[in-house]
Parts: C-alpha cells; sequence; structure tokens
C-alpha cells in the first residue's frame, strides 16, 4: 500500500535503497560516508564530491588518472568510475540519484550501497586490483607480469583498507588525504 505523502515533503524525491526502504537525499550531508537506516543496516554513501582518494592513497590516484582514459563528460578518472566498476559487479546493491538539478544538496551524483562503508571501500580495491590484473595481463614484459603476480599474491585487501581506513581517521572530522 502506498504511503501518504505531504505535498512539497519532497515524497517525489524519495530514493528507493536496496533494502526497500527509502530516503530523501536531502538528509545525505556531504561527509556522510554511512547511513543508518530504519532496516537496521548501514549503508554505504558516496558522493561525486568524494575524492577517489576516500579509497586509495592521493600517489595512487595520480597514476590511476594518468593512465586511465574516459569517454565521458568527467575530465579525469575519479569516483564516478569508480562505483560505476561496482555498480557493473552489483547492480542490485547500488541505487544512484542524480542530483544535478537540486542546488540545495552540494552534490550531484549520489550512490547508496547495500553494503556499509568499509565493504565497499574492500570492493573497490578488489575490483580495481582486477583491472590492474587484466591490463597488466596484456603487458608484453613477462618480467614485469610475474612481478605483479607475485606481488599481489603478497597483497591483502583488508588489511589494506585497515590500515588505510586509520591512516585516514575516517571517524573523525580530521580526515585528510595521504
Amino acid at each position: 500500500m502506498a504511503e501518504p505523502r505531504v505535498p512539497g515533503s519532497g515524497g517525489d524525491d524519495q530514493l528507493e535503497l536496496p533494502c526497500g526502504e527509502t530516503l530523501d537525499p536531502h538528509e545525505i550531508d556531504l561527509g556522510m560516508r554511512e547511513y543508518t537506516c530504519s532496516c537496521g543496516e548501514s549503508h554505504a554513501v558516496v558522493t561525486d564530491v568524494h575524492p577517489p582518494s576516500r579509497f586509495f592513497p592521493e600517489s595512487f590516484v595520480v597514476v590511476l588518472q594518468e593512465l586511465v582514459e574516459t569517454d565521458d563528460e568527467f575530465d579525469e578518472f575519479g569516483t564516478p568510475h569508480l562505483l560505476g566498476v561496482v555498480m557493473e559487479e552489483f547492480p542490485e546493491a547500488v541505487v544512484t540519484h542524480d542530483a544535478s538539478d537540486d542546488g540545495a544538496v552540494g552534490y550531484s551524483m549520489l550512490w547508496v550501497t547495500d553494503f556499509d562503508s568499509r565493504r565497499l571501500h574492500e570492493i573497490v580495491v578488489e575490483l580495481v586490483v582486477e583491472l590492474m590484473e587484466h591490463a597488466i595481463s596484456h603487458a608484453e614484459d613477462d618480467t614485469a607480469i610475474s612481478e605483479f603476480e607475485s606481488q599481489m599474491l603478497e597483497f591483502d585487501v583488508s588489511e589494506f583498507v585497515e590500515q588505510y581506513r586509520r591512516q585516514r581517521e575516517f571517524e573523525s572530522e580530521h580526515d585528510r588525504a595521504l
């Protein structure tokens, strides 16, 4: 049964989350990384103004931006591309909201996932590693391929995410790029 809406209450702007609950995009603060839902779970929140350094060190982001060519309206590889990769892999677990015509929110694009922010962070890292593995597999330098593969065998995604989140102080207003 449909819920009654008060005119002018933003009812038309409700975003249906992967869990089935709804969210008014105006509730999203630019510093928010997680939304505590009435379903009892926490959902990761990402906006287009969140830099890719939310997931990776700045030095790595620079490398990605230099190597990855984009064929869209964005000047360089960034957060929208990272979330696009997540959406390709988990289409039912990510919802988006285009707020480009809404000057009241401070962002143009919003993504809310069925995962909490830590799990989303792990997924983003895992998917970028997969993209890197795919790219290096096309290299003609067998030594580079072998070296990359051996480094990836030692790379622990969960440990990387744990250390990176600790260094970034994600729970504090003093979050800063590394």
